[in-house]
């Protein structure tokens, strides 16, 4: 039986040692954190639970390969409760107030109303979104395994996507905006996600919602990890928490095994690398192994970005539907990282009753942050009182945009949590605090890196950074192709 050794029990690493588990090999997988799941989690204060990862979950809606592999590793079926997201969120501006709803049609009904000078870009921005809901993750193996039939396959099963990039796939996010006339449309779609997306990624996300393949699975992201490592031991894994590798072992053109910072070595046939990929090959392994793709998007800042966010929990005394969902709304300028904003969100989390204290609520805020933002917190760092001391002035300059937003709540409402871009590094050793991918901007040419180290016969990547933009759709998909690899090899005698 061929021993596999994980480095990472984030949703790839569980992924791949679910699968693997169940084709009969011996694998561990090392987690430096006492919990699995790695950004795909959630903590709690103070007696209320914040989730940190799932605004909805693509691969919900049953039918699609992704909605498969879901189930079996156990972050859906048996009886998982899905909750179904009524909207996917709301924008304010000017006292005017537009939603986009699960309901299409609704959508159209209102943006009519609000805009009729806009009806040809509002019909034709919601018959594209129906196009788009056919999208999906290609998870039955790795692209590079591909070959023509199976393109062909993919292309059929998703083929009114050609008419949404052919439509929108040469825009950004600021173009898209600008073909609408009324303020409150374009800032709706500015304002919703970070500078350099293209736009068919925000039809792409809408649709996700509209289409039924968006939803939350009940008890929310750490929940659903805890589900995952909870099916991986079932089928005989081992997890090592609190377990943080040093090193791979290398003999050669292969790895012996690892070097944990305990000082131990564990040794193993396959190494999987289920962590981010700038730490692989900047402390894991010589940094002359890493991919050409990856050193692309790596070395061109400009046109491959990546995004984070500075962020706040809220403990509110009462229950308000009228917060239900997530709601973007016009603030008051201020400081914000490197940036100023003059907008800002907040999610409700009343879906999870169980999140709260009976009787009340818990809302988040996220503020987009940039590269430019990273590197002042990542500055600020290194004075931690001076980091708190402006953790602490954000979050209670936020708290009163949000009051004056919604007087109602007036001394029911306080921060209890902030995090920054650097937690994201801190926990995961997330390259500039990202907890997605990189952002393929329309200057680029998107990049899909395959999974494996040349150079390095037995060192597979199973990572969310080897397809933009990332996710947990991808980190799913690319630890199922990273046993896949191993499963191949094994078969044909490697």
């Amino acid at each position: 039986m061929k021993k596999v050794v994980i480095i990472g029990g984030g949703i790839s690493g569980m992924t791949a040692g679910v699968l693997l588990q169940k084709a009969g090999f011996n694998t561990e997988i090392y987690e430096k954190n006492a919990l699995p799941g790695g950004q795909c989690t959630g903590w709690k204060r103070e007696g209320y639970f914040i989730d940190n990862c799932i605004h909805w979950l693509t691969g919900t809606r049953p039918g699609s390969a992704l909605h498969e592999l879901w189930k079996e590793i156990g972050a859906l079926g048996d009886g998982v409760e899905v909750h179904e997201k009524e909207m996917f969120f709301s924008s304010k501006l000017n006292g005017q107030t537009l939603t986009f709803w699960r309901d299409k049609e609704r959508t159209r009904k209102e943006m009519l109303a609000l805009s009729p000078e806009d009806e040809s870009e509002i019909n034709k921005l919601i018959e594209y979104v129906s196009m788009a809901e056919t999208m999906t993750v290609p998870v039955e193996k790795p692209f590079d395994a591909m070959n023509p039939i199976d393109f062909m396959k993919l292309g059929m099963s998703m083929k009114s996507m050609g008419k949404v990039m052919k439509e929108y796939g040469n825009m950004d996010i600021n173009e898209l905006a600008t073909r609408f006339k009324h303020p409150l449309i374009q800032r709706a779609i500015i304002d919703y996600m970070p500078s350099g997306y293209q736009a068919y990624a925000f039809l792409v996300s809408y649709s996700t919602v509209t289409g039924g393949n968006g939803d939350i699975p009940k008890g929310g992201s750490l929940a659903m990890s805890l589900r995952i490592a909870e099916k991986y031991k079932e089928y005989g894994g081992v997890l090592h928490t609190g377990a943080e590798v040093k090193q791979i072992l290398l003999n050669g053109k292969k790895a012996e095994g690892v070097l944990l910072e305990n000082g131990s070595s564990v040794e193993a046939d396959y190494v999987i690398c289920a962590c981010d990929t700038d730490y692989t090959f900047r402390k894991l392994l010589p940094e002359t192994y890493i991919p050409k793709g990856l050193k692309k998007m790596y070395a061109e800042r400009d046109k491959y970005p990546v995004s984070s966010g500075f962020q706040m929990a809220y403990a509110v005394d009462g229950v308000f539907p009228e917060l239900t969902g997530t709601r973007v709304f016009s603030c008051d300028e201020m400081k914000v990282g490197s940036q100023m904003v003059k907008c800002m969100s907040i999610q409700s989390y009343d879906y999870e009753p169980d999140f709260a204290p009976e009787g009340k609520m818990i809302l988040q805020t996220n503020f987009s942050q940039t590269e430019s933002d990273y590197t002042y917190w990542e500055s600020l760092y290194e004075d931690k009182a001076k980091y708190e001391q402006i953790k602490d002035e954000i979050a209670q300059q936020a708290l009163q945009r949000v009051v004056w937003e919604y007087p109602f709540l007036e001394g029911k409402i306080r921060v209890i949590d902030i995090w920054s871009p650097m937690t994201y590094t801190r926990y995961c050793n997330s390259y500039k605090g990202a907890y997605m991918s990189f952002v393929t901007t329309k200057q680029a040419k998107s990049i899909t890196v395959p999974g494996v180290v040349k150079g390095i016969d037995n060192v597979l990547l199973a990572s969310q950074w080897l397809m933009g933009p990332g996710g947990l759709p991808t980190a799913a998909a690319m630890g199922k192709f990273a046993a896949w690899r191993i499963m191949r090899r094994e078969n044909n005698g490697r």
